[in-house]
């Protein structure tokens, strides 16, 4: 059952009359990092004096809400999707006539227009975070069986918004592309929350999770094929500098099985430890055991929310050189880059992380800096979210 619910931070209570109201707008049910930047996001802005009003479905776990996928024939799924625009439509504009917001915030998702015309309905201002282009992402992994009906409307919002928050300059690309005016997108990449991602000591962190002294590949999310982790399971079994390392996935998913059969017949399956899903905020407990971080794979728009964990927690990194994860990371700097879809590239970066404590500390520290001068946080997020809701305000104000 969908809910609209309003939840009032301390903050909120004790704001100003001039703190904002803001009506913030998903239709997103999985518990991964998507719920993750949701709540990030949302808590920022709670924090800042705001009052944020959430209209969005009731939340699940990932697994189920692909068994609820498989269950109804794709042609019908997409079709109550895009229906859904009606429902959504009459909780928004309830919101809106309870609360009377500021500006409308939706996180974009595929045949999802119910955001854009209630802002057009009640004149607000509507900010659209775009994380990836969906009905391309879809129709590549999932299939779509309306795939001209999931890009007109995914593009319809993106060009209907008074601006857009996409996660890289490779996305912002793809919006441009689909004639969303470049003075509209603004590129925010993911962040965290720094006070809740604090290092522990490395060597009790091992003890406590059973890993002893050894190395610790790391890896943290919802665990997909795509990601690459059988590669790092072949180089526990081949490679002579990793013969007693250890390879910690913090997480689960549908790769996890294959994963742990793979293992087993490379004799390998002592040294991987999956932890299955654990709460977000004992996340730090899991990465400070990590002495070298991976992103094995990566889709060329995202901007993956590990990797600022990582980067928070002072890990020496080891991602693939695609043009968005650049914008972020500096080879040889504060992490090691390896040539995208090169297994031996990938090897050679994580066999010089093992061979070199010093580099991986130089690297690991390099990228908690980086977080603090730049600004990596969602509370900085947050400031950009306001900023562009108040500028929007009174641009429209004075068309009045």
């Amino acid at each position: 059952m969908d809910r609209l619910a309003s939840q009032s931070h301390p903050a909120e209570r004790l704001a100003s009359k001039r703190s904002l109201t803001i009506l913030y707008h998903h239709r997103t049910r999985s518990r991964d990092g998507q719920s993750v930047h949701i709540d990030a996001l949302i808590g920022a802005i709670r924090e800042a004096g705001h009052q944020v009003i959430v209209v969005g479905p009731r939340q699940i776990a990932a697994k189920k809400e692909s068994l609820n996928r498989r269950l109804l024939p794709r042609l019908a799924y997409e079709l109550l999707e895009f229906s859904y625009n009606l429902i959504e439509l009459w909780k928004l504009g309830s919101a809106v006539i309870r609360h009377k917001p500021a500006a409308l915030y939706q996180r974009s998702n595929v045949f999802m227009l119910s955001g854009l015309w209630s802002a057009r309905l009640f004149g607000l201002p509507y900010l659209l975070e775009v994380n990836a282009p969906l009905a391309i992402e879809r129709g590549k992994f999932g299939g779509l069986a309306w795939s001209r009906l999931a890009t007109w409307s995914e593009h319809t919002a993106w060009r209907g918004a008074d601006h857009v928050l996409v996660v890289s300059n490779v996305l912002a690309k793809e919006l441009e592309s689909a004639r969303v005016s470049r003075s509209r997108i603004h590129v925010t990449p993911n962040g965290i929350d720094l006070s809740r991602l604090l290092p522990r000591d490395r060597n009790l962190a091992k003890q406590e999770l059973g890993l002893g002294d050894a190395l610790v590949l790391g890896f943290v999310g919802f665990v997909r094929e795509w990601h690459g982790l059988d590669q790092i399971v072949d180089l526990l079994a081949i490679e002579p500098a990793l013969s007693k390392a250890r390879f910690l996935i913090i997480g689960d998913g549908p790769a996890c099985p294959g994963l742990r059969a793979q293992a087993e017949h490379l004799k390998v399956i002592d040294r991987v430890v999956v932890t299955g899903v654990v709460p977000h905020e004992r996340l730090p407990e899991y990465l400070s055991a990590i002495d070298v971080a991976l992103q094995p794979e990566v889709t060329p728009y995202a901007s993956p929310l590990k990797l600022f964990e990582y980067m928070a927690m002072g890990r020496a990194i080891v991602a693939p050189d695609g043009e968005n994860i650049k914008e972020i990371l500096e080879h040889e700097v504060d992490s090691l880059l390896f040539r995208s879809g090169d297994k031996h590239s990938l090897s050679d970066a994580i066999r010089r992380f093992a061979a070199d404590e010093a580099l991986r500390a130089r690297c690991g520290m390099a990228a908690a800096r980086k977080v603090a001068e730049r600004g990596l946080t969602w509370q900085r997020n947050a400031e950009k979210v306001l900023a562009l809701i108040q500028e929007t305000s009174r641009r429209k104000k004075h068309k009045v």
